[in-house]
């Protein structure tokens, strides 16, 4: 990740190979708060996304008000422990282990949800959301910001309950939660195993 006390004003500069390396899934984030014209700039990023017969089928919704994170975040680990009684599954274990901490907080208090929930159905429209959600991860990177999908929340936000709060009309899924926010600390990099090539003909 770039320098985390990088102004957010500052315009993006990195090359997308460089986006692509120094992106990091950031979970720790300073009380700083992102501005508007900052989340335009990922916004217009995410929507030049490849997409499947031109559809366009993202919407957005910007979370940055405190307390209603803090309840989201509430919501979405009660959500995990109820999905994962009862499982011997490793990722449910796991899940149970993390979200059973007394001070964690799904969205690692980030001051900025994003949420592209999809608008229409279709064989494309899923990985269409997810390719603008890596438009804005990097967009993100580039401007010396901080993400991570929070998988976490999916659930929760689909919710009908939640749905009704937010104002997302009851058709729409969310597919892609993300927070925003100025890093705490440096993010060392995860080491990747080479690409599995299945055949080059």
């Amino acid at each position: 990740m770039s320098n985390p006390k990088k102004s957010t004003k500052t315009k993006a500069s990195m090359s997308v190979m460089d986006g692509i390396h120094h992106r990091r899934s950031v979970r720790n984030y300073t009380s700083q708060t992102i501005e508007k014209n900052v989340i335009h700039t990922l916004l217009d990023a995410a929507v030049h996304a490849p997409t499947a017969m031109h559809e366009e089928p993202w919407s957005f919704a910007v979370i940055q008000d405190k307390k209603l994170l803090d309840r989201l975040s509430e919501s979405a680990k009660k959500q995990v422990r109820n999905e994962a009684q009862g499982s011997e599954s490793h990722r449910a274990k796991h899940s149970l282990h993390v979200v059973d901490k007394p001070d964690f907080h799904v969205f690692y208090n980030a001051g900025t949800l994003i949420v592209i929930y999809s608008k229409l159905q279709g064989p494309f429209v899923v990985a269409d959301c997810w390719l603008a959600a890596e438009n804005l991860l990097l967009g993100a990177c580039a401007q010396g910001l901080g993400t991570c999908v929070i998988g976490f929340a999916v659930s929760t936000l689909n919710t009908p309950e939640w749905k009704a709060e937010l104002k997302i009309p009851a058709e729409m899924t969310a597919i892609a939660p993300m927070i925003v926010g100025v890093p705490a600390a440096e993010t060392p990099p995860v080491p990747r195993k080479p690409p599995e090539i299945l055949s080059w003909m």
